[in-house]
């Protein structure tokens, strides 16, 4: 890699072979010359071997930290007790009007939520990054836990400047003067793990520094003892281990946050995406370069990329962007890569992504990537194809594959239990007490057959939540039956040879069969003769079920005796 690109404007930069980058860089990357990335594959062996010994449930916790955990949480849950839940009883008994009308859940799981993202913070940062994760889970946690959580990803305090020099500096050997020209007192971004700085290198680049909070690692660590002790306590005592108990969730929390702290390791997970993309030609998506030689465990430095803010929808229209196709666009990027690669970045969010003029979208922060092993890449390609093609039965073994379902579960009974062949239920259609009660069959059912949820697709599920909502302001009259019809038919059309090859002759010609989204309609709660669903249509579905739900909880609280 040179420190500056030699190319031309009128020539493409050298490394847009190897990575969909930016066209005008401050320098070009060159593989050979990666000084931090020797033995990187050897690192994140050694790093996914140290999940085991990290959550490995000792006898005893680190007393300190363990009262400390266990104070606060204690704190927050007996002021909640008081505070909140005993009065909501008493409201819902109440004959006034105004506390009839009100649902339980905004007295109850509101303010549990608030009081423990209040005791997050107060944790520091293993618990501002479990928090966090939390907050991106639209769809897979409850919405008063995703919306207090959310908090947590603008509210962090950020480290003094003295400590994030004393921290590069201690990484490169060198003054902070003798390696950038300006640097900024005031970080752009802070989170859990770490902080950004903008800065100008001396030889003049603009560049982004990310810098490690300086005893993160060691409190992680401490972190996860303390949660690896405390999880098989709470095993049948929390609603969010329904698909995955709290041990099972320590340790996919401990696989997603251990390779955040080196960040050798994210600057690989940044090559390996852009190169994922260039060989795609899916150039929707850009991803800056990383230093050639300024990474270590500690500090990345890496190139500034500018942009709309993903949610300044009405600037970006403003300009002349047309935001569906940026969405779409990153779409297919993002299915694309996981599908034939098995690698896609794993905690998409609003302050991850930018969309340029030209409607390419920076995707920046790649402390958490997807990675699926080829024998689970195999089995997630087998999965949407047979969603493609409505076959249910390819869809479960491929679960099965997944590691989302014991190896011995049995595919016909299932698929019977869950009544997945049934005649569609269209949840607008069904009473509070109806949808309720298919929710606990489902989840019983799934329980009772060794259900859980793996880390890799937890990312993927977390991040078709956040594009899903993404929809709303960017592409709200999109059909989006119809867009799931048009990626097939174009993956199957640029990719299909390859695919049928990859997923065995078990599944025949699967991948050339004619696309069938009667499964996709279903899972809408649509009919098969029923066409297209924007997501205003979605919306109004969605709307309509909170409403009768929240209508049922008012007359169950409303119908209790009176005092």
């Amino acid at each position: 890699m040179e420190d500056r690109t030699t190319s031309s404007d009128e020539e493409a930069p050298a490394d847009l072979a190897i990575g969909s980058f930016s066209t005008h860089p401050p320098w070009v990357v060159d593989l050979p010359r990666l000084s931090w990335a020797r033995e990187i594959d050897a690192l994140r062996r050694l790093t996914s071997a140290e999940v085991p010994r990290m959550v490995r449930r000792r006898r005893l916790p680190p007393a300190h930290r363990a009262l400390a955990v266990m104070g606060r949480l204690s704190q927050a849950l007996a002021v909640w007790y008081a505070l909140d839940f005993l009065p909501s009883r008493i409201h819902l008994r109440s004959s006034s009007p105004f506390f009839r009308s009100s649902s339980p859940s905004s007295y109850t799981g509101g303010a549990l939520s608030r009081r423990l993202r209040v005791a997050f913070q107060h944790l520091g940062p293993t618990y501002i990054k479990l928090g966090q994760i939390l907050s991106s889970g639209e769809g897979i946690f409850p919405e008063e836990v995703v919306g207090q959580f959310r908090l947590l990803r603008d509210r962090v305090p950020p480290e003094d400047l003295a400590d994030v020099r004393r921290v590069i500096e201690e990484d490169f050997g060198q003054p902070l003067e003798a390696l950038f020209s300006s640097f900024s007192h005031t970080p752009v971004a802070a989170a859990s793990i770490a902080q950004v700085h903008n800065a100008t290198l001396r030889t003049g680049e603009e560049v982004v520094v990310k810098v490690q909070r300086p005893t993160v690692a060691e409190l992680v660590h401490r972190d996860l003892a303390v949660m690896s002790w405390l999880a098989p306590l709470l095993v049948g005592r929390i609603p969010v281990s329904a698909l995955a108990n709290p041990p099972a969730l320590v340790e996919l929390f401990a696989e997603t946050i251990v390779e955040e702290l080196d960040f050798r390791l994210e600057a690989q997970n940044m090559l390996d995406i852009a190169r994922v993309h260039a060989d795609l030609d899916r150039r929707a998506i850009v991803v800056p370069r990383p230093h050639p030689r300024l990474v270590t465990r500690r500090v990345l430095v890496m190139e500034r990329l500018n942009g709309f803010p993903w949610d300044d929808v009405a600037s970006m229209r403003a300009a002349g962007i047309d935001t569906a196709a940026v969405l779409t666009a990153g779409f297919a990027a993002f299915m694309e890569g996981a599908m034939l690669y098995g690698v896609f970045h794993g905690d998409l969010h609003g302050g991850n992504l930018m969309v340029q003029p030209d409607g390419k979208v920076a995707l920046l922060d790649y402390g958490i990537t997807g990675r699926l092993e080829q024998p689970k890449r195999i089995a997630f390609l087998r999965w949407v194809v047979g969603a493609t093609t409505n076959d249910l039965h390819s869809q479960i073994a491929a679960m099965r594959d997944l590691g989302a379902l014991p190896t011995d579960v049995d595919i016909d009974a299932m698929i019977s239990d869950l009544d997945l062949d049934g005649p569609v239920m269209d949840p607008t259609e069904m009473e509070a007490s109806e949808i309720a009660a298919e929710i606990r069959r489902i989840i019983q059912a799934l329980l009772a057959y060794g259900a859980r949820m793996p880390k890799e697709l937890m990312l993927f599920a977390k991040d078709m939540m956040f594009l899903d909502g993404s929809l709303a302001t960017m592409a709200p009259d999109i059909d989006i039956i119809a867009e799931i019809g048009k990626f097939a038919q174009d993956v199957a059309a640029k990719w299909g040879e390859r695919i049928a090859t990859e997923i065995g002759a078990d599944f025949g010609d699967a991948a050339t069969r004619p696309i069938d989204l009667d499964g996709i309609r279903a899972s809408f709660g649509l009919a098969p003769d029923d066409e297209g669903l924007s997501y205003r249509d979605l919306q109004k579905r969605r709307d309509v079920i909170r409403k009768r739900m929240g209508r049922s909880y008012m007359r169950r609280g409303s119908s209790r005796p009176q005092p």
